[in-house]
């Protein structure tokens, strides 16, 4: 006889204690304890009446001092019967969200499980809620997902199946649902996306409507991303097949539907002029710090603003004075076509002082002051400046970069040191010869630029730019055009870089809520300084150089009784037109962008003034306006900088008189490459601090350059680096031009 085989003996000593029939017998025990367990919550969870949203709290938004700026968050409904709406339009949020509506008992447990223990084990929250259970949600409880919320949802969602209708369920959920744009159920859904009432909806307005529901903020057509827009579109088209896989809908009526774009939105009453675009961006704002949307259109809270209730109406004064009166909106088209934003920060706080959205938001939807659609121009260039002061950046020939640095501002002169083929044109195709940094930043030549973001490092310079504050995007490609600003940004993006600049290097994130307090909590305020994120040398240096632009540059209709750094910038096509300066007490943003009735961007020529509607223009009067009001008439407040005394520098010779008047022109431009010229011999050390003057008499005009690649081949041959000459003596061969007696246009130019 073998020995016994104890390794069996073992396992019959395992089974004993978990053999299959005690595990089964145990799963049983199990779900009837779960069972009764569930049983006494279904007794003893009531069904409630409805919730505090049901009548709706206000929500209040404050001025800096206290006074109330508006009043919002009034529900926007009005319950309509199920009998009103189109059958097709109610199979639509059926197809929607839970197809088997009609047959389930008001519980999808799988799915309500899955989502729960999702939150749970917090691995995120996920759906899977029937539309009884949403009505449920959205009448009778609160919109926390939580693990006791989901409980309470599915047990009265149980009884609110076997105590009302179908119909009763479904026209309660199409009535409480948020759809965006404030709209509260159907009824003001179809009046805000479609201008109709629910009865007349259409099968595809209906579909979208329905697919609105999972996301409405991101899904709003008018304001979606490229990606909010495809993914809308893929779930419309998920909701009709769908209505046709559960023959509510003829696949040969599915075939030819097209997708229904909804108008524009029309904000609420109560939010004319610029409340609504204030209201909005506090709003966009509280969601970037967690708060959700649904919370914000819930009510409740208390929301003080930064908005300086005098500098806002500083503000609007000064748009009106140097714009809006001097422009026929309603008889003229082409004046109709510009739009004005601005934002005003203050940049010691990073507060938002001030914020202009345009003519008002019930007369126009998208707020200038946040928009990103338009490309900043040559407002990018101190950036350029401020990334090669940050590295310590050399030129081609091994230079360090500084005020003083010569470079070639040839028109058209091929960009050195990178395979990609680039050679900008100069405003005007005018070729200014070797030139300071310093004075290529006053009359903002494109090509002295473009080489130096080359020289620099593109990714070096977007780095920098995304430190002091600008957004990342699609657009923001690193080649040497986004020297000129190619990429989108908004005044309020523009007003944080400049801030920053002002700020000594040290972070500025504009802030527009102050504080805002619920009835059971509050949301902390964004902490707007952050760190040093450029050298304090770099940053001071950069603002020595825009001085130099109001003073004696393309900017210099800013000038007033205060010291002001500041820089010009003109876009593709004059589709957009932008000044954007500093005093050491205010940061402001101002830019023009031309927009037609249908959105679509045009250009600025021949709108507010015959010929291209440049930055130092209208857009540096505007500032300048409100400057010089905001500060009571004037400042004594001066720059404290520690500039860099990297490349030698010294000033180009103020003119006579009380203003720093450009140069008159001699004779025509030319666009020919001037000789070599001898080395430079300056030996100044130290930057000397600009001087300013109050402006006593109207200066003639110049025009900053634009800001985008030319579309035509250079005209000259590509150079070796720059030739250098005396900065103190150097002129180029012809003087700067004078836009009023050039009197180019637009067409007289190759695209930009």
């Amino acid at each position: 006889m073998g020995r016994p085989d104890k390794s069996k003996a073992k396992r019959r000593g395992i089974r004993r204690f978990f053999s299959w029939k005690k595990l089964l017998g145990t799963f049983f025990v199990f779900c009837l304890l779960a069972m009764g367990a569930l049983y006494v919550v279904y007794l003893l969870v009531p069904v409630p009446t409805a919730n505090a949203e049901a009548t709706m709290q206000s929500n209040i938004y404050k001025y800096a001092n206290g006074k109330i700026l508006a009043r919002t968050g009034q529900i926007n409904r009005e319950i309509v019967g199920l009998e009103k709406i189109p059958e097709k339009v109610q199979k639509a949020f059926v197809a929607a969200e839970n197809k088997s509506f009609y047959r389930d008992n008001g519980v999808d447990i799988k799915g309500t499980t899955r989502a729960a223990w999702s939150t749970l084990t917090g691995q995120g929250k996920q759906g899977g809620s029937t539309i009884t259970q949403q009505y449920v949600k959205n009448f009778y409880l609160s919109q926390d997902q939580t693990a006791t919320r989901k409980l309470k949802e599915m047990v009265i969602a149980v009884k609110v199946d076997q105590e009302t209708s179908k119909s009763e369920i479904l026209a309660g959920y199409m009535n409480t649902s948020y759809y965006g744009r404030s709209a509260y159920g159907i009824q003001a859904a179809a009046r805000a996306y479609y201008g109709v009432d629910a009865t007349q909806l259409t099968t595809a307005q209906g579909a979208y409507l329905a697919s609105l529901l999972q996301a409405p903020n991101q899904y709003d057509w008018t304001s979606a991303s490229s990606t909010g827009r495809k993914l809308v579109e893929e779930r419309w088209n998920y909701v009709l097949d769908n209505m046709v896989g559960e023959d509510w809908l003829p696949q040969a009526e599915r075939a030819g539907m097209k997708f229904p774009v909804p108008q524009k939105p029309k904000p609420a009453p109560g939010m004319e002029g610029q409340t609504g675009y204030i209201v909005e961006a506090a709003n966009q704002e509280l969601m970037r710090q967690g708060v959700s949307e649904e919370d914000i259109k819930a009510g409740g809270w208390t929301i003080t603003l930064n908005i300086d209730e005098k500098k806002q109406k500083d503000l609007v004064k000064a748009v009106d004075r140097q714009l809006e009166d001097k422009i026929d909106r309603k008889g003229d088209k082409k004046q109709a076509t510009v739009q004005a934003g601005a934002t005003s920060v203050d940049p010691k706080t990073g507060a938002v002082v001030a914020m202009y959205g345009g003519l008002g938001a019930t007369e126009h939807w998208v707020s200038n002051a946040t928009r990103r659609d338009y490309q900043p121009a040559s407002t990018f260039k101190p950036i350029v400046l401020a990334s090669a002061l940050d590295h310590m950046a050399e030129t081609q020939d091994g230079r360090t970069i500084g005020l003083g640095t010569i470079y070639d501002g040839t028109s058209q002169r091929k960009v050195v040191g990178t395979d990609i083929d680039f050679a900008p044109e100069n405003e005007d195709d005018y070729s200014y010869g070797p030139v300071t940094v310093q004075k290529a930043t006053n009359k903002s030549i494109n090509s002295v630029f473009a080489q130096m973001i080359v020289d620099v490092g593109l990714g070096k310079t977007k780095q920098t730019a995304l430190a002091l504050g600008m957004k990342d995007g699609a657009d923001f490609g690193e080649t040497p055009a986004m020297s000129l600003g190619t990429m989108g940004a908004s005044t309020l993006d523009m007003a944080g870089v400049y801030a920053t600049l002002d700020n000594h290097g040290k972070k500025v994130t504009p802030t527009l809520v102050k504080a805002a307090v619920h009835k059971d909590r509050k949301v902390d305020p964004v902490d707007a300084i952050g760190s040093q994120v450029i050298s304090r040398e770099a940053a001071d240096t950069v603002t020595q150089a825009m001085q130099g632009v109001v003073q004696n540059g393309s900017g210099f209709r800013a000038a007033g009784d205060y010291q002001a750094a500041g820089k010009t910038g003109t876009s593709e096509n004059n589709r957009s037109a932008w000044f954007v300066g500093y005093t050491p007490e205010l940061v402001t943003a101002v830019g023009l962008f031309g927009e037609d009735t249908k959105g679509n961007q045009v250009t600025l020529t021949n709108t507010i003034n015959d010929g291209r509607a440049n930055g130092g223009r209208t857009p540096a009067q505007i500032w300048g306006d409100y400057t010089t009001s905001a500060l009571g008439g004037g400042s004594d407040a001066t720059f404290d900088l520690e500039t860099d005394s990297t490349g030698s520098y010294e000033p180009d010779p103020e003119p006579t008189g009380t203003t720093a008047t450009p140069e008159e022109p001699t004779e025509e431009p030319t666009t020919e490459s001037p000789g070599p010229t001898p080395p430079p011999t300056s030996t100044a050390t130290t930057p000397p601090q600009p001087t300013r003057d109050p402006v006593t008499t109207p200066p003639e005009p110049t025009r900053d350059p634009v800001t985008t690649p030319p579309t035509q081949q250079p005209t000259v041959p590509p150079t070796t680096p720059p030739p250098t000459t005396d900065p103190t003596t150097a002129q180029p061969p012809n003087p700067d031009p004078d836009p009023e007696q050039t009197g180019n246009s637009e067409t007289q130019r190759p695209g930009r």
